[in-house]
């Protein structure tokens, strides 16, 4: 095993606790809670990966990654009461995500594949605005804009197990939307946006850790 994987499993209770709160977080939907109760449920595993993910080391690179968590469990919760605020918050862990990947792009990136991220970008925000209701399509496709950005850095940066998660993040996303209408009265449809999503999280949380090593200097200044 190598030292970067080595450095990935520090604090593994907690990671088994964040994938524990997240995959349990579908009971709350049969159990009668108090609102601030499934609320913090569903906060909760991505929660906890920000909290392993601040464990896992301390240069620059680390630090985004948990911001990047944060942002997401705060969404996550924020969501359930006001959606376009959730919505907002998401796209600033966006935001600091791309930041995150561009810091950290693989070896031999090139024009070919920028090409192939905008045509990436265009297409997702495209199928977005064709998912959604009339009335969301336009503020649905601009969030998108910045999903779709991430996960097209992602996909450039030297973390496959990350741009996996993205591209998961990004089919929950497309799910929710489709969820407005061409999937409106599926049973299956929240629970496959749930899982997406989560396991989405948790790969990019896994993924970039254990890719950065443990604590150390800022892993983005010592390749430059």
């Amino acid at each position: 095993m190598s030292s970067g994987a080595k450095a990935g499993v520090r604090a593994p209770l907690i990671f088994l606790a964040a994938l524990a709160a997240g995959i349990s977080y579908v009971v709350s939907w049969a159990v009668p809670l108090p609102d601030w109760a499934a609320i913090a449920w569903k906060g909760a595993g991505v929660g906890l990966l920000a909290t392993w993910a601040s464990r896992q080391g301390t240069s620059a690179d680390h630090r985004l990654l948990a911001t990047v968590l944060v942002l997401g469990a705060t969404a996550d919760m924020v969501l359930e009461i006001h959606f376009i605020a959730g919505a907002a918050i998401f796209a600033l862990g966006h935001v600091v995500a791309i930041a995150l990947y561009l810091r950290n792009r693989r070896a031999g990136v090139g024009l070919k594949d920028v090409a192939l991220g905008a045509a990436f970008v265009a297409g997702t925000v495209a199928l977005a605005f064709a998912l959604a209701s009339p009335d969301w399509a336009p503020p649905v496709a601009f969030y998108t804009l910045f999903l779709a950005a991430m996960a097209a850095c992602a996909m450039m940066s030297r973390f496959a197990l990350a741009a996996a998660g993205a591209l998961l993040f990004v089919l929950s996303d497309l799910l929710i939307f489709a969820r407005m209408g061409l999937i409106a009265n599926v049973g299956w449809a929240d629970l496959a946006v749930w899982a997406t999503y989560f396991a989405g999280q948790a790969l990019i949380a896994w993924g970039v850790a254990t890719a950065l090593g443990g604590p150390g200097l800022d892993s983005g200044a010592a390749r430059h």
